[in-house]
């Protein structure tokens, strides 16, 4: 079941992806993360919220994360603005299509999760709008679990890593386009084709991040993992 809150299919400025099949409005290709393994990040989740607590994820995808949290008990509000990434999401689960920033369901969860690295959005203004949607639909008593890049993650170019038995990742260049952006070019080679992705990433200082936070409403309690990309943070007052 979903509901459509609306999106134009529209690349973003600064954004675009190559390959077969649909490329949503940030340059994804929706093939490539149907690929792309979950990690250890449903591990993370569950041990930092209360069990069966209600989640609102922002940025859903495929369902990545949204499947192995529903099969742990969970109950999970998918939140994306393809709507060929919904497609991908299982039968059931309670999907939206809209931009993260404009979201405003008139609702309250347990935890709200913004992953996938959203928050190093180039737009200052979309960064902001994305963390005041996490602080407008948090309980009062909930948290708010942000995903963040390593330290390194700008420096440390190029580099691969391996997807699953057959593929790479490739993280090609992130190059400064003004303004402390950098604009980062990633590629995904599987036999059977070649995909990229050209999107905008702020690099944040620990210090940038928290204080990026606390003008949304929000205060991190704790980092839960030790490379520190993955936080919890509790609303302010």
């Amino acid at each position: 079941m979903g509901n459509d809150t609306h999106t134009d299919d529209v690349r973003r400025e600064g954004y675009d992806g190559t390959g077969a099949g649909a490329i949503t409005p940030d340059g994804c290709a929706v093939e490539v993360w149907t690929r792309l393994p979950v990690g250890d990040a449903p591990d993370v989740i569950e041990a930092a919220v209360p069990p069966g607590a209600r989640i609102l994820e922002l940025g859903c995808g495929v369902g990545r994360m949204t499947h192995p949290l529903v099969d742990r008990g969970f109950t999970v509000t998918a939140v994306d603005e393809s709507a060929e990434m919904l497609g991908r999401v299982r039968g059931g689960i309670r999907t939206v299509r809209s931009p993260i920033e404009r979201l405003d369901l008139g609702e309250r969860f347990d935890v709200v999760m913004l992953a996938s690295f959203l928050v190093h959005a180039g737009d200052v203004a979309v960064r902001r709008g994305l963390l005041e949607t996490c602080r407008r639909h948090v309980a009062e008593d909930g948290c708010v679990l942000v995903q963040r890049e390593g330290e390194d993650w700008h420096l440390n170019v190029p580099r691969e890593s391996r997807i699953g038995t057959d593929g790479i990742a490739r993280i090609l260049s992130a190059t400064p386009v003004g303004d402390g952006v950098n604009s980062v070019h990633a590629q995904y080679e599987f036999p059977d084709g070649t995909w990229t992705q050209t999107f905008l990433s702020r690099p944040l200082s620990t210090e940038a991040f928290e204080q990026a936070l606390a003008d949304a409403g929000l205060q991190v309690e704790r980092y839960l993992t030790e490379d520190r990309t993955w936080v919890r943070a509790r609303p302010l007052g």
